[in-house]
């Protein structure tokens, strides 16, 4: 028994169905995690509005996939570290980033790197990361609102781990090449 079926865009509540149709059309196919997200038209919506969000701050697209790799790996998300794998791809991100990224193991790239340690930082204090390692942050060549903005991408993507963890959300086809074991990392 599934305690969180997949929704087609018919089935789902009416609060989940504008979200989903976006998400299928943005991506050619509805994503199964969405799909069983649906049960919930609130994390639905809110997860994608932070989601916007965070996709439009100031921090660069390689370093706001950190975060979420960070993230995901962190907290054993295959979906997340598919998805996102496949998202590090297409921005054209080196190869030995995404293995490292997907490993949860030190970045050759120092300003990346002080993007991930900043992130594990934020979340193994829950924020009180100390000046010493906010200004490590900050001499990588981030600021304030960037060290805001990681705060963001943290709130966003543990949302989505942990409701792809909770409702057992398998990994897309679409996604299979870039398929992730966390007990092999």
């Amino acid at each position: 028994m599934s305690w969180f079926p997949e929704q087609t865009i018919e089935s789902a509540p009416a609060g989940s169905r504008r979200f989903m149709v976006a998400t299928q059309n943005h991506l050619g196919y509805l994503p199964a995690a969405t799909a069983r997200w649906a049960a919930s038209p609130h994390l639905l919506a809110g997860f994608g509005r932070t989601s916007a969000i965070f996709g439009d701050s100031t921090l660069d697209p390689v370093a706001r996939e950190v975060v979420i790799m960070t993230i995901a790996a962190r907290n054993g998300c295959h979906v997340c570290v598919a998805m996102h794998t496949a998202r590090l791809t297409s921005l054209a991100a080196p190869a030995d980033v995404i293995a490292s990224l997907r490993e949860a193991a030190p970045l050759a790239d120092q300003r990346l790197e002080a993007v991930r340690v900043f992130t594990l930082r934020l979340l193994d204090t829950a924020g009180d990361v100390g000046d010493d390692a906010l200004r490590a942050f900050l001499t990588a060549g981030y600021t304030s609102q960037n060290a805001l903005e990681v705060v963001l991408g943290i709130g966003t993507y543990t949302m989505s781990t942990l409701a792809n963890r909770l409702t057992a959300a398998p990994v897309d086809e679409a996604l299979s090449a870039f398929a992730w074991d966390p007990a092999a990392a």
